[in-house]
């Protein structure tokens, strides 16, 4: 095991001592009360929690049969979601002939980025995991459950599950995904015409058939964005089964994954294993070098954190920032690479990756998951035998152009970087950059909105080199929305032979990251940051191999200069109930979350 990930490991244990503590001392406590609660549940709470169960259910649940709640994120609005409508029927079937109930607990809410970007929807986008959690916990809350499942794939809802159960860590969880569709139109080509639709070289039907030909069925969207991000993660987690992240919606393997999920979760079930036990420091370590070594999107450096501290861990961008620089990027998949989920599937997949990882000595094996307590069967292909899944064969890597070792990885360190300077702090994505050692130096241009951005590149004013400031984008100003829309014509401006970057305290597309882009800053300008006091033609330097970025002003000139605030136009679909989660919300780097 590589001694610097020990190093960090140890360190995050240290300095979680007092919120592990506590955090385990309330799921015992949690645990302690469960075990009694259907035993001393009054008559008329019984028979409300299990009327709708047929006769014989209703005698096993007052009997003390083992439980199984489900929290689902099924929606038809969302191609990811849509295949997780029939799930809780066979999770039923398949715990009914292991003499186990499982209900419906809970539905959360699922919004789709795609669907919003660039709308005023969007800035609901990144509070909804802290919603998603709240509808966890009311689901949970009925007190009646051995066990959970989270069905849920795409940005924020993961996240929001996973912090939402992790009050409830005194039950064995597990995840499933519902798989990518198949591959359409390729993400190079959709992303070509893209730009020539911001560049009007294309009109809005050529656009639209193009974007409906990538995006043309149920499952996840096929490139390697936030959602896909979170399949890994979990898997590399062990909170799904191995191998499970990728298989398609429709394939038998998928029925056969719900099948031995339902199994895996009671067999912990019987052996005593709590969630929040089993998530130790060395599962978030994995999780975070699984988002580094894939390349993984920029948001689940704010999700990991919240996710951990639900679970009693304090984990730090100074800890991704050091994984970062030692845990190399052996993945090449869109927008890093030209290949899709798919392809990263039949070229060997989570498994091979992981392989790799183990023996690199980048991921810890020795942790408990939904499977057993060795990550290595993590490492295997599913295979089916008799209907039954099994994982007995590593899996090897296929193709060197989508899959390395990582001893000939496609980049030395990772797909992140922490950056700093006088501005504040914040994050790039360095592993689809052309070059991760770039120093940019020019001028500013200063804008408060996203659409004040797409007007001056439509009027030719972004025409030049510089470096786009884009402020009052922070959680606390407007739900700190991703500026999606902004990648098109900023490719457009680098393929014109403009060195162009972007700094804001909002956040980019998981998918995003072919311009240098230094996000998430914090301090955020409503909270008082220096990027509140840029102005045009301000000089900045964004040096990418330091991890540095400065704002070249002299002390007295900022002094004098206002400071910008957004001023929190916030009425209109639905923003206005969210009102106290701007008010509320912690900073960025310490996960944007209310709680």
């Amino acid at each position: 095991m590589n001694s610097k990930i020990i190093e960090i490991q140890k360190r995050i244990e240290e300095r979680s001592k007092t919120l592990r503590s506590d955090y385990l001392n309330k799921i015992n406590l949690a645990s302690e009360h469960s075990q009694s609660a259907r035993k001393n549940m009054g008559c008329s709470n019984i028979a409300h929690a299990f009327a709708s169960c047929d006769k014989a259910q209703q005698g096993d649940a007052a009997d003390g049969a083992d439980v199984i709640g489900i929290i689902s994120a099924y929606n038809d609005m969302l191609s990811a979601h849509a295949p997780l409508k029939d799930y809780p029927d066979v999770i039923k079937e398949s715990s009914l002939k292991r003499n186990a109930i499982a209900r419906v607990a809970g539905g959360v809410p699922a919004m789709c980025d795609g669907i919003t970007q660039g709308e005023p929807g969007m800035e609901l986008s990144l509070f909804s995991r802290d919603v998603i959690a709240l509808s966890t916990a009311v689901g949970l809350s009925h007190n009646v459950f051995d066990a959970a499942i989270c069905l849920g794939v795409c940005d924020k809802i993961v996240p929001g599950m996973v912090i939402g159960s992790l009050s409830f860590g005194h039950l064995p969880l597990a995840f499933i995904p519902a798989g990518p569709m198949p591959t359409g139109i390729s993400n190079s080509d959709k992303n070509e015409v893209r730009k020539k639709f911001a560049n009007g070289e294309v009109d809005r039907s050529t656009l639209i058939s193009t974007e409906q030909a990538a995006y043309h069925s149920s499952g996840t969207c096929t490139f390697y964005g936030t959602a896909n991000t979170n399949q890994l993660i979990m898997e590399v987690m062990g909170l799904q089964l191995p191998s499970s992240s990728f298989v398609s919606p429709e394939s038998d393997e998928r029925q056969l994954i719900i099948d031995r999920t339902v199994q895996s979760v009671l067999n912990l079930k019987n052996k005593g294993m709590k969630t929040g036990e089993m998530l130790n420091a060395k599962s978030w370590v994995n999780g975070m070098v699984g988002l580094i070594a894939s390349g993984g999107s920029t948001n689940l450096t704010i999700h990991l954190i919240a996710m951990a501290e639900a679970g009693g861990f304090s984990i730090t961008l100074e800890d991704m920032n050091e994984l970062s620089s030692i845990v190399p990027t052996i993945t090449n998949v869109y927008p890093n690479g030209s290949a899709d989920v798919n392809e990263f599937h039949e070229a060997g997949g989570v498994a091979a990756f992981i392989g790799s990882l183990i023996d690199g000595g980048f991921l810890f094996s020795d942790v408990e998951t939904l499977i057993g307590n060795d990550l290595n069967i993590y490492r295997n292909k599913i295979e089916i035998k008799n209907n039954e899944l099994f994982w007995e064969t590593p899996a090897k890597i296929l193709d060197q152009t989508i899959i390395r070792d990582t001893n000939n990885p496609f980049n030395n360190s990772g797909g992140l970087k922490l950056m700093e300077g006088n501005i504040g702090r914040g994050i790039i994505k360095t592993s689809s950059l052309k070059s991760s050692s770039s120093i940019i130096k020019s001028k500013s241009l200063v804008f408060n909105t996203q659409e004040d951005v797409l007007e001056a590149f439509g009027l030719g004013k972004l025409n030049r080199d510089c470096i786009i400031v884009v402020r009052g984008q922070g959680p606390s100003a407007n739900g700190m929305p991703e500026l999606h829309k902004l990648t098109s014509p900023l490719n457009v401006l680098q393929s014109k032979g403009y060195t162009v970057a972007i700094i804001t305290d909002g956040r980019m597309s998981g998918a995003s990251g072919s311009v240098p882009a230094v996000i998430h800053i914090t301090p955020e300008a409503n909270a008082g940051g220096l990027i509140g006091k840029i102005k045009d033609n301000d000089e900045i330097l964004i040096d990418i191999s330091n991890g540095t970025f400065d704002l070249q002003v002299g002390q007295e000139t900022l002094d004098n200069r206002m400071l910008y605030k957004a001023s929190n136009n916030a009425e209109g679909i639905g923003r206005e109930l969210f009102k106290s989660f701007r008010e509320n919300v912690k900073s960025v780097d310490t996960g944007a979350s209310i709680f």
